[in-house]
């Protein structure tokens, strides 16, 4: 026997689906392993970091996207799995991001500040590297960080030729 809706019973479902699907699409965000990671300055300095690795498809295509917050301590490291020019954007990313281009050594090549949130445009790496590592817009310029700067962790160790 067929199931009937009242008009009203009809619209309760349709509001029960709309407020459900964005959790679903929540729910399909993916998740990233975590690691401490830290940039030795040429003067010395050390400053440590948690990073969430972004190291698939998968995950370097969602990175920051669509977070609205990030601890000041905090941060992500891309791994293209090989060395290359690296292209990013902030396509869909709602904080303000430094970026650092890193070469397979541990090595900062370039670094971008102050990433434009939202901006489809492109942000190059200008050389071949292995890596990227955003961190909160003005990092960079607070802890002095520049290219020639040393960065390290378990993940890129491994990667050292």
């Amino acid at each position: 026997m067929p199931v009937r809706f009242s008009r009203r019973t009809g619209s309760a479902l349709a509001a029960l689906f709309l407020w459900l699907v964005p959790s679903c699409a929540s729910a399909a965000e993916l998740t990233f392993a975590t690691e401490p990671l830290q940039i030795i300055t040429a003067g010395g300095k050390v400053h440590r970091f948690t990073v969430e690795l972004a190291v698939d498809g998968a995950q370097r295509a969602q990175g920051l996207m669509n977070r609205r917050h990030m601890p000041r301590d905090r941060g992500m490291l891309f791994d293209f799995g090989e060395t290359r020019q690296v292209m990013m954007w902030m396509k869909d990313t709602y904080l303000p991001l430094d970026m650092l281009f890193i070469a397979r050594d541990g090595e900062v090549k370039t670094v971008r500040e102050n990433a434009v949130p939202l901006s489809e445009s492109i942000i190059a790496s200008r050389v071949p590297v292995a890596f990227v590592l955003e961190l909160n817009a003005g990092t960079v310029s607070r802890l002095g960080i520049a290219p020639g700067d040393i960065v390290d962790s378990q993940h890129i160790s491994a990667a050292k030729p």
